[in-house]
């Protein structure tokens, strides 16, 4: 039985990336990014609505993200799909995020995110699995 996970986004960010270092230091980038979808409602009338997504990268990439992407600028996400539970207050509490895989800088260079030199585009190679995935997932073949 095969299964799929992958996600992709674009949308422009609603903060500036927070990068942080594990203890065993490696790289961790997070940020939210808005999308927006619009629609007529039955009576013809423009209805609008705005999703956030919580992404988080890895490694190298994390670093990138963390130089080159600022609040406002749009950006490609290519990821999956991860959910975390844990108890807070007697209640169990849920987060869905986006664990980035790749991540593509969108718009003109001086568009909100003051422009840089660096290519529009960066690629993880498949060296080490991302944080939180076991040895099985790397058996997949797929």
């Amino acid at each position: 039985m095969a299964s799929l996970n992958k996600v992709i986004l674009i949308g422009n960010l609603g903060q500036d990336p927070e990068l942080k270092y594990t203890p065993s230091g490696v790289a961790v980038c997070t940020f939210s990014i808005a999308t927006k979808r619009t629609w007529n409602d039955q009576d013809g009338n423009r209805q609008e609505k705005t999703d956030w997504h919580n992404i988080k990268i890895w490694r190298k990439q994390a670093e990138i993200a963390a130089e080159y992407l600022k609040k406002g600028k749009q950006v490609c996400i290519e990821g999956r799909l991860e959910t975390h539970s844990w108890e807070q207050d007697g209640q169990k509490k849920y987060m869905t995020e986006i664990i980035a895989q790749n991540f593509q800088m969108l718009g003109k260079k001086d568009d909100s995110g003051g422009g840089s030199e660096r290519p529009q585009s960066s690629e993880t190679p498949p060296s080490e699995p991302e944080e939180g995935s076991t040895k099985e997932d790397d058996d997949l073949p797929f």
